[in-house]
Order: structure tokens, then sequence, then C-alpha cells
């Protein structure tokens, strides 16, 4: 077993065929700031040409998998002046990230443990399974703040627990408890939290074990069949969030947030 630490806010460690990325920055509950956002898409990407290794495995290091955008470095970045060219330029870094986990060769799977918001529900549903453990749960809060959900994975969610669910989960923005995720099928397993990464690394050996070849073909062909048409709508998604960051509700949603307090939409 081998733990490779070139990472600033992720540690990579392997263990023969499987390899486990941990997300750590679990005083930040593991929100995505960019220099995360840069080395979790890196890591993907080198799984990309690594044939020893046949599956990984992402959670988080501390109380949750990952709590979603690092509000406070958007905000600082939105503080910067810069063209709309320039923001929505910038925006292709959540993309590419998520385009990066679901493309892998490898079996991929997610343990959750405590909270996967946004962001870090973006990336679990861009893994091939979900293990949750007791006590977990997952919400997309984005619309909470005047936002759309990017990131490409609105289709993700849609393709887990159906259009009626997925509606439910996003348009309400709450967080849904790891049972009712297990009966809707967006999580495979859910385990008591002390064996969380024991039951992830059970499962990973079993797909381990597999002929690669012909099971990252299988993994393959399944998701060209399912996100076939997925590129022609969410191409467009950065600049929904372009329409509505400028609105006054996504404004109000932010200082919602910071203050503590319930916002008050209206649509402007």
């Amino acid at each position: 077993m081998s733990v490779e630490r070139s990472y600033e806010h992720l540690e990579i460690e392997r263990d023969g065929p499987v390899a486990t990325v941990t997300l750590d920055r679990p005083n930040e509950l593991n929100a995505l700031n960019r220099g995360l956002m840069r080395e979790l898409t890196a890591a993907a990407e080198s799984f990309h040409d690594d044939t020893d290794t046949r599956v990984v495995v992402f959670t988080g290091r501390g109380r949750h998998f990952c709590a979603g955008m690092d509000l406070r470095d958007r905000a600082a970045a939105e503080d910067q002046p810069r063209t709309r060219l320039d923001v929505r330029r910038s925006l292709k870094a959540g993309p590419a990230l998520i385009r990066a986990i679901y493309e892998m060769n490898a079996v991929t799977i997610a343990a959750v443990n405590g909270g996967a918001l946004g962001g870090g529900a973006c990336i679990t549903t861009a893994c091939d399974f979900r293990i949750g453990a007791v006590g977990s749960f997952v919400g997309y809060p984005e619309i909470n703040l005047g936002m759309n959900l990017q990131w490409v994975a609105l289709p993700l969610c849609v393709h887990l627990i159906g259009p009626a669910r997925a509606k439910r989960m996003i348009v309400l923005g709450r967080r849904e408890p790891a049972e009712t995720l297990l009966e809707w099928g967006f999580f495979d397993q859910v385990v008591p939290a002390e064996s969380l990464l024991d039951s992830a690394h059970a499962l990973a050996r079993e797909y381990a074990a597999q002929p690669p070849i012909a099971a990252q073909m299988i993994k393959q062909s399944i998701n060209a069949v399912v996100s076939a048409l997925d590129g022609a709508i969410m191409h467009m998604d950065h600049d929904q969030w372009l329409l509505t960051a400028a609105s006054d509700d996504y404004r109000e949603g932010i200082e919602a947030f910071f203050e503590k307090r319930k916002p008050k939409f209206t649509g402007n």
C-alpha cells in the first residue's frame, strides 16, 4: 500500500488495483476552492492512462464528503474586475472536473461520509456507484442561492433517480437523507459510518477482479447510452449561470447565506 502526497488538498492511496482519492480540506468541510478543483481534475485525468488501477474510490476526510463550492473563494474571484467573457471562460473548470471523473476508464465509487452538497453531489453522480454512511445526506442547494445547477450535472441526477425525483431534489434544494437516497436508487448501499471505507473497498475489489477490458468497455457503453443527449442541453449551463448571477435573487441568496437567514426572492 502506498500514499501519494504530491497534492495540497487531496491524498491518493494505492492498494494494488484499487486507489482511494481523499478530499483533504477537513477544516473547510472539503469545500471546493479553485485549488482543490484543479487537483481533483488533474488526479482524475492521471488515471486515464493508468492501466494498473481498475477501481477508484472517492471520499472526504473529516465529517463530510464535500460541502460544495467554497463560496468565500467564489466571492473573492467575483470581486476581481473581469469581463463577462473572462467569467464565462472561467466557468469551464466545474464541467471539466465532472467530465474528468465521468470519463475515467476505471470503475469509480463515491464513499459518502456526512454531507455531499452542490459540487460534492455533482462529484458523487459522476461516479459509477455511491455508498452512503448512515446519517449521510446529499443535496443541491444552488437554487437557495438563486442559481441554476451547473457543471453538466443535472442529467446525471436525472439518470439516477428519474425526472420527478430529480425535480424535487434540485428545485426544492433540500438535503435528502441516506435512507431516502437508497430507496430512490441514488445510493447503491447504506452502511454504518465506521464501515464505510471497508464496504467501498470490498465492492472495489469485486470490480477489480473482473476482466478490465470488458468491464471498462461495458461501463463506457452504458454511459454513452444514458448520456447520449446530455451535451445537447448542458453545454449552456454556464450561460444560464451568467443570467442567474446577474439577478437580484442571486445577490439576495448569497447575502442571506452569509447572514444565516432565509432569503426573500422576488423574481428580479
